[in-house]
């Protein structure tokens, strides 16, 4: 059995801000209500698959959010690091950790998507660079959310006797979910991942579990203190011969155990339209507390 598998199940899910405010207000209070584990924003200039149309900033979004819900847990799925400084973005989270009462769940990715970079204007270094920088990253907003002050001498950042207070609400600080798909991204997951986060084929998720364990080992962690958490992106699940997860409860449970055979236990899933908020109500109502309880017994 793949590390994972017998860890606690979790259910999120994934919403664009292409929305109005009032609209994504209603559908996170309302995804709430049902009992999910989370609800997540991305972190994009522009809709990916939709450039032109409108989207809100993700942190910006993630805070007014987290002033209007109360217990589900939040975050962006993932923050980029070429968009901001990590000092910019521990202090982000620290505010918005206290918004929310101590929700919050902190993602961070290396940044990937060129096209909109090259809009904006922002550098987008080589991939050896971007999870060099990547790694600095992580270890300096896990420092500054950790300690009363921190000093880094880096390749990509320095920091000197920098700080952000208060400290946040959890502790010794929100969560960290990591995004990473390849070998080497993955080494920094296993280093310092709360959660590891990908998005792939059932069969690219089971190789990259099988890597974050190997790194585990190397390392002397716990596989099992990482969370295995996987984003599903609609449109890719169709493309690689799956069904929409939102088109029958048995459509759902039949793309949650095939990644969960993959080893994956946190599931993040691009929100349902309007039309299928039918199927979405019976999957939190029955098929999810039946699958926590199998995955129990």
């Amino acid at each position: 059995m793949m590390s994972g598998s017998s860890q606690e199940l979790y259910f999120g899910l994934c919403t664009d801000q292409n929305l109005s405010f009032d609209t994504l207000v209603e559908r996170w209070q309302y995804f709430e209500g049902l009992g999910f584990n989370s609800v997540w924003d991305c972190d994009h200039f522009n809709q990916t698959s939709n450039p032109s149309g409108p989207y809100f900033e993700g942190w910006t979004l993630l805070a007014a959010l987290a002033a209007r819900t109360e217990r589900i847990r939040i975050g962006v799925l993932v923050s980029c690091n070429t968009f901001r400084h990590p000092g910019i973005l521990a202090h982000q989270a620290l505010t918005v950790d206290h918004i929310s009462n101590g929700r919050l769940e902190l993602g961070i990715g290396a940044g990937y998507q060129e096209e909109e970079h090259a809009r904006f204007g922002i550098t987008l270094p080589p991939p050896g660079d971007r999870r060099r920088a990547f790694r600095e990253a992580i270890q300096i907003v896990d420092s500054l959310l950790r300690n009363e002050t921190t000093t880094f001498e880096g390749r990509y950042y320095q920091l000197h006797g920098a700080y952000v207070r208060p400290g946040p609400v959890q502790k010794p600080r929100p969560r960290l979910t990591l995004a990473a798909h390849k070998r080497l991204m993955l080494r920094v997951c296993a280093e310092f991942a709360d959660t590891w986060n990908s998005l792939g084929s059932i069969e690219e998720m089971r190789e990259r579990n099988a890597i974050l364990d190997e790194h585990c080992a190397a390392l002397g962690r716990d596989p099992l203190e990482i969370r295995r958490s996987w984003y599903g992106w609609t449109a890719k699940m169709i493309e690689q011969g799956l069904p929409d997860p939102w088109q029958s409860v048995d459509a759902f449970e039949e793309v949650v155990g095939r990644y969960r055979e993959a080893g994956v236990n946190e599931f993040i899933i691009d929100a349902p339209q309007p039309q299928q908020f039918s199927v979405l109500e019976t999957v939190a109502t029955d098929l999810i507390p039946r699958l926590r309880t199998a995955n129990s017994s």
